[in-house]
């Protein structure tokens, strides 16, 4: 093998290390597996990209995050990574543009329930950085 690395190998080279805990008497699920080693890495890697697509929407659709308080912006922002589907696909693309050839073989097997894990996560992540969003909308 040359001393370049692979594309697969070069992928997960980039992501963060995100620290799991995986209680000792776990059965093996390869989606709960999955989410862990693959979805909450990329999602982490992909943060401020994430961030800045939600922004883009929050401005494209005229949503007055920054008039808001607390409440009404998880609430809208909750809203919109709903129900837009133009989102959640963009969302979803942030992701899975950064699967290797192995995981996203296994993603195609396991689409509907990892979309919507994949969603929910980013879901949190989003709504646990409203602030940001709210300053990249009207950045």
């Amino acid at each position: 093998m040359p001393d370049f690395l692979r594309p697969d190998d070069q992928l997960r080279a980039l992501r963060p290390l995100v620290p799991t805990e995986t209680p000792a008497d776990a059965a093996t699920d390869t989606v709960g597996d999955f989410l862990h080693a693959t979805l909450r890495p990329v999602l982490k890697l992909q943060n401020e990209l994430l961030l800045a697509a939600v922004a883009d929407f929050v401005r494209d659709h005229h949503i007055a995050l920054d008039t808001a308080d607390a409440t009404t912006q998880q609430r809208l922002l909750t809203e919109l990574l709903s129900r837009n589907t133009k989102l959640r696909a963009t969302v979803i693309g942030l992701v899975t543009a950064l699967f290797t050839a192995a995981e996203y073989a296994y993603y195609r097997t396991q689409r509907p329930e990892l979309n919507r894990r994949l969603l929910a996560l980013a879901q949190q992540r989003v709504l646990g950085q409203t602030a940001a969003v709210g300053a990249l909308a009207i950045a």
